[in-house]
């Protein structure tokens, strides 16, 4: 079960591990603020599924201040269903449906043999991953330089033949640990890499104290499926709003 101290939890350690350069807290939202492509590090995010809408005008107007178009990250949970409804009220539209989901960390650790390599700091090999085929180039280098400066963070990476091949970030805050940021080089998708990485982040959140380990994929990911397997559950799915 999902407690609403969990919701909180997950959510401040969501924002805390793309590390945007400023954040607020307006009338209990969490209000990240950043010019880049992540939208975790761009959207405000109520910090309880029962929030009201009576804090969109002061949000609004803080992205306004510093340059910024308002964005917002929402649960669909019955209780987020009056700031749904300003929101559409207000000409805002809802796109690119997000899971979160939780595991225990022992389920995670035992998926796999953990064969990879963590890093206190990322190397250039590991960023490159990010810009390789297939990946958008000005998104990569976004979320490299966000992830990079994630606060009590571990870099996950698989190597073969001297080329760094799939790459992850573990995060630590709030009680939970966080799987972000996990890319595989096109042409070594389907060989169990990002299999590997989360049983060693699932052995290294055990190390760190931790039981519980979140992540987020869009609904349209294939992905999905391999998180299940791992032991990943649904807790909530959340859209953003622009």
């Amino acid at each position: 079960m999902i407690s609403a101290q969990d919701v909180e939890a997950i959510e401040r350690a969501t924002v805390a591990a793309v590390a945007p350069p400023d954040v607020a807290e307006i009338q209990g939202w969490l209000v990240p603020f950043d010019d880049g492509t992540v939208g975790r590090a761009k959207s405000a995010v109520p910090l309880r599924q029962d929030a009201d809408s009576s804090p969109l005008d002061a949000i609004v107007a803080a992205y306004a201040e510093r340059g910024l178009r308002g964005a917002f990250r929402i649960a669909d949970v019955e209780g987020l269903a009056p700031v749904r409804s300003e929101l559409t009220r207000r000409g805002f539209q809802a796109g690119k449906p997000t899971l979160v989901k939780v595991a225990e960390a022992r389920a995670v650790a035992a998926f796999a043999t953990p064969y990879a390599d963590i890093l206190e700091k990322p190397d250039a090999a590991w960023g490159e991953v990010f810009l390789g085929e297939g990946f958008d180039p000005v998104d990569g280098a976004r979320r490299v330089e966000l992830l990079t400066r994630s606060p009590n963070a571990l870099y996950g990476a698989v190597r073969e033949a001297g080329q760094t091949v799939a790459v992850g970030v573990l995060t630590f805050g709030f009680g939970w640990a966080g799987v972000h940021g996990m890319r595989t080089r096109l042409d070594r998708r389907g060989a169990g890499l990002a299999s590997r990485l989360l049983s060693l982040f699932g052995a290294a959140a055990q190390a760190r104290g931790f039981d519980r380990i979140f992540l987020q994929v869009e609904e349209a990911n294939d992905a999905r499926s391999l998180y299940r397997r791992a032991g990943f559950q649904r807790a909530w799915c959340y859209s953003y709003w622009t």
